[in-house]
């Protein structure tokens, strides 16, 4: 709550008084609805209200809801479905947090297993001339130093040259960032055009042009610093058009889709 606060530039008397405009992230409605418990002395009502909206809080423990599972059964078909050298503890993370699971998997598919290297090399790489001790097995390491990065050639790529173990390799890597182009969107002005309400991935629209919608109706999910936000129906309104697909990358207040009131509710 207090990140989303800060991100978005929200005062305490901002959530009273403009709460329920605010599309609140997934995390933080989960937070106040008792996903992982109840608050000592029970939440804000008033506050409670303002992020949950319509949705109904829980009043016991959050594990009174969670439907039964055949643990066995359920891990045969996780493996099934991601491969069968995943463990056991594995499907329990996926069993728990499902989105962060799948996304990990995908980067180790990609990567492979990075987690032997330094913290440090993993968040920001590596300097010329940096030497870094990897060890890849137990009593098993490997030096590696970083000799030269060339520039980027016509096609976005560029050659790394390094150390191993004292014998010079290079290998050539696509520079994701070269030459791109910064895409700009319309944005949204007025009570008939909405927008988003911060930066991030556009990743979800529920809904499709002519649809009726009915007021805190999910419109569409930015996700955001591993946080999902899902702008909803301030009021009841008819969907006109929609201005940008799933999978965009937006900035904040950039029009995703237009409206018109829904007269006839």
């Amino acid at each position: 709550m207090a990140l989303f606060m800060v991100s978005n530039n929200l005062s305490k008397e901002d959530i009273f008084t403009k709460g329920e405009s605010i599309s609140f992230p997934s995390s933080v409605k989960s937070f106040f609805k008792g996903d992982i418990g109840q608050a000592p002395g029970g939440f804000p009502k008033v506050l409670q209200k303002i992020v949950l909206k319509d949705e109904v809080p829980y009043t016991d423990l959050p594990n009174a809801h969670l439907l039964p599972i055949d643990l066995d059964n359920a891990f045969n078909k996780f493996k099934e479905k991601f491969g069968s050298n995943l463990s056991f503890l594995d499907f329990l993370s996926w069993q728990f947090y499902p989105k962060v699971f799948e996304e990990y998997l995908t980067f180790v598919k990609e990567f492979g297993d990075v987690s032997r290297l330094p913290t440090p090399t993993f968040f920001f790489g590596m300097k010329n001339n940096e030497e870094i001790m990897v060890e890849i097995a137990k009593g098993k390491k490997i030096l590696i130093r970083l000799l030269y990065v060339s520039d980027v050639d016509d096609k976005g790529r560029r050659i790394v040259y390094f150390r191993l173990n004292g014998q010079t390799r290079s290998i050539e890597v696509q520079d994701k960032k070269a030459n791109v182009k910064k895409v700009s969107h319309a944005k949204a002005s007025g009570d008939l055009q909405i927008g988003t309400p911060l930066q991030g991935l556009l990743s979800k629209i529920f809904v499709k042009p002519g649809q009726e919608v009915k007021k805190n109706a999910p419109l569409f999910t930015i996700e955001a610093m591993k946080m999902e936000t899902t702008i909803t129906a301030a009021t009841d309104i008819k969907i006109q058009s929609i201005t940008l697909p799933e999978g965009t990358l937006v900035e904040s207040e950039d029009l995703v889709m237009e409206v018109n009131p829904n007269l006839a509710a």
